[in-house]
């Protein structure tokens, strides 16, 4: 299978962008020392004309001492929850993000393009994230006014009055990834600073070059040193700040092992807070009455949606002995059945894939299950170029092989075949995994039983249909190795920040301070104001 060559449409061409830029305490700087060339995977026909990366520009390779001004920065706003931002009044706070908003409007082409040309992500979906992206702000900036709303009044208990309100909790250190680098990491850094904490910013390493064009965006909606952005290598950047024992919230998605290893470069974990989405092996449970047309269809998008690389992507397939047959032939016929191409072209499902190491490792993995028995059921299954994998669907899968065990991120299926409920089940108990599960089935005799066990062995049991994060309303999270803390429109407000209360005993004294102190909006904790 060769890399495919073809036109690019004017609409989809960009301009390198050689960014120089980064912000700390309010001020854009501009970068004068190494940087790092950004390609993406997508190929263009160089000076030779022979076809490679397209080079789409560069970025700051930043160091320890960049790293650490930014660090001193944040903690310098945050004052000890003494500085300008932690104690603006809510709505004062709201009126930034609001803005920011209307800025990042203007950004919306550039920053989807860039979204398919740096990960690879169809056009559609590329829209779709900076959309979703906006709508998460916007929601999230309504559920903090109904937070506020149920904290504007007092309560009494025992003869003590209290009102209570969530404070923030100070320095974020906040790292997104690079499956969907605007929206998964706005997800942690909106509602961070929404709380009143100030931020330290590393975009991920694929998909970093979407986030210079907000920027100015950034410096000019908020205070100084509420949000710093800094540029280069997780381990160089981030290891230095954690040392310093600065951080009191660590926002990262990704993987286990490097939030494990931050926190362990922290010097008072006992401190530190922490928001991780991590990986999962999210399966799905076909039951021998599931109706196959919703089955197929399901895990088709659940488990290739993005060419599989979602943490919430289905990464095991549990079929029924009594129906494996059929749903691996028609599940592998919808497989051969998905277009290829470029993230801009109409009806694309599978694109190229951004990591340039990804296609040797789904080939390893593919090989090592081969090897130990399993077969490649769909025609096209295993194809592979440079930066591109066409989906294999694995059958039979066992224990012995690393698909079973490893989370692809990739496009590779495997399917296991049951004949007790018990087999599928006791794999998700001992799994490190604990995110989502789908079950597939018609007979509440049959699923009722499942859920009961299925709810204290993941967070979120999806009835025919595929595993999700939306509606983001809903709470995100995970047991065991998949996450620590809950996300969502509401939940993450919670995340970020802490109850803190006045405490008053009744009595005539309190009382008229009480009263004076909301009326006269000396304090802007102490406010019974309704925000409309």
């Amino acid at each position: 299978m060769s890399n495919i060559q073809q036109i690019i449409p004017d609409g989809i061409k960009i301009d390198p962008i050689f960014n120089t830029s980064y912000l700390i305490d309010g001020e854009i700087k501009e970068w004068k020392g190494s940087t790092t060339k950004v390609f993406s995977s997508i190929q263009s026909p160089n000076k030779e004309n022979v076809m490679k990366p397209t080079l789409l520009g560069s970025v700051p390779d930043m160091g320890e001492e960049t790293a650490l001004e930014a660090s001193y920065a944040a903690e310098k706003a945050f004052n000890r929850g003494q500085g300008l931002w932690p104690t603006l009044p809510v709505k004062e706070r709201i009126k930034c993000l609001e803005n920011f908003v209307e800025k990042m409007r203007l950004e919306r082409e550039l920053v989807s393009k860039l979204l398919m040309w740096e990960i690879g992500k169809t056009r559609i979906d590329s829209y779709k994230e900076f959309d979703k992206t906006i709508t998460y702000i916007t929601d999230t900036i309504e559920a903090y006014k109904k937070l506020d709303r149920k904290s504007a009044r007092f309560e009494k208990e025992s003869g003590i009055h209290a009102h209570i309100r969530r404070s923030p909790l100070g320095v974020v250190l906040c790292l997104g990834p690079y499956n969907y680098p605007l929206n998964e990491t706005f997800c942690l850094l909106i509602p961070a600073i929404l709380m009143g904490n100030t931020t330290v910013f590393k975009p991920a390493k694929l998909g970093v070059l979407l986030i210079t064009p907000l920027l100015k965006a950034f410096q000019e909606s908020f205070p100084p040193g509420v949000v710093n952005i800094v540029f280069g290598r997780g381990r160089t950047i981030a290891s230095p700040i954690m040392r310093t024992g600065k951080i009191d919230v660590l926002a990262l998605i990704g993987h286990s092992s490097s939030a494990v290893a931050l926190q362990d470069q922290h010097p008072n974990k006992n401190k530190l807070r922490l928001a991780l989405g991590l990986e999962a092996k999210n399966p799905a449970i076909i039951l021998p009455d599931a109706d196959l047309d919703i089955a197929v269809k399901e895990c088709i998008s659940g488990s290739l949606s993005y060419n599989g690389q979602r943490c919430t992507a289905l990464k095991i397939l549990y079929v029924h002995d009594g129906i494996v047959d059929e749903f691996n032939k028609r599940f592998a016929k919808a497989v051969d059945e998905l277009k290829y191409g470029m993230p801009w072209e109409e009806n694309v499902f599978l694109t190229p894939l951004p990591e340039p190491n990804k296609p040797e490792y789904i080939r390893d993995l593919v090989d090592d299950a081969l090897q130990n028995g399993a077969k490649i059921l769909n025609a096209r299954g295993g194809e592979m170029t440079s930066n591109y994998c066409y989906p294999a669907v694995l059958f039979p899968v066992s224990k012995l092989m690393k698909v079973f065990h490893e989370e692809q991120f990739g496009p590779v299926v495997p399917i296991v075949s049951f004949s007790n409920i018990n087999e599928p089940l006791n794999d998700i108990a001992e799994s490190n995994y604990g995110q989502q599960v789908s079950i597939f089935g018609k007979d509440t005799k049959s699923i009722g039983p499942l859920v009961d066990i299925l709810a204290n062995l993941v967070c979120r049991i999806n009835l025919n249909s595929a595993c999700q994060r939306g509606p983001d309303v809903y709470p995100f999270t995970g047991r065991k190795n998949s996450a620590v803390a809950t996300l969502s429109v509401f939940d993450a407000l919670r995340t970020f920040s802490i109850r803190t209360f006045v405490a008053s005993k009744d009595n005539e004294i309190n009382t008229s301070i009480l009263k004076k102190l909301v009326e006269s909006e000396d304090s802007n904790f102490m406010s019974t104001e309704y925000l409309f």
